[in-house]
């Protein structure tokens, strides 16, 4: 079995998924638990949040084209959430977090086995997308 039909009928819906859970899990941290989000992070839900509408309407008009549209916005989420978490671990930009704002960027609310932050979740998603849609666009060519 190709694996171009199954991208074809479920990656937009994939892509979609994704970013919803996304999207609800950084609503989650803010809205229930309260974690005040910094300025990288609202500059990752501003590319984040409209991804779940443009898939959304794309898987349900079945608008394969929308790669066009989502991989800018997956791609420089990804690098910011990369720029972010290299913030948070490692002392190459921990100069430039205390200049972030009222919320500092190197905040860690959550610290999962060590290594999972928000950030690392947010490039997780950001790279499924990107992934999925250029498995999309590369299904979508002839």
């Amino acid at each position: 079995m190709s694996w171009k039909p199954f991208i074809r009928e479920n990656g937009l819906q994939l892509s979609w998924a994704v970013a919803l859970v996304a999207t609800l899990g950084s609503l989650y941290f803010s809205e229930i638990l309260h974690y005040l989000p910094c300025k990288l992070c609202w500059y990752q839900r501003i590319l984040m949040y409209p991804l779940v509408i443009i898939l959304g309407i794309a898987s349900v008009r079945k608008e394969r084209q929308m790669y066009l549209y989502v991989l800018p916005m997956s791609v420089w989420g990804a690098g910011i959430s990369l720029y972010h978490y290299l913030m948070q671990k490692t002392d190459w930009f921990k100069s430039a977090a205390t200049g972030c704002g009222p919320i500092p960027c190197d905040v860690d609310y959550i610290n999962w086995l060590g290594f999972i932050t928000i950030p690392f979740l947010a490039l997780i998603a950001f790279l499924l997308i990107t992934v999925l849609q250029a498995l999309v666009w590369a299904a979508d060519r002839k």
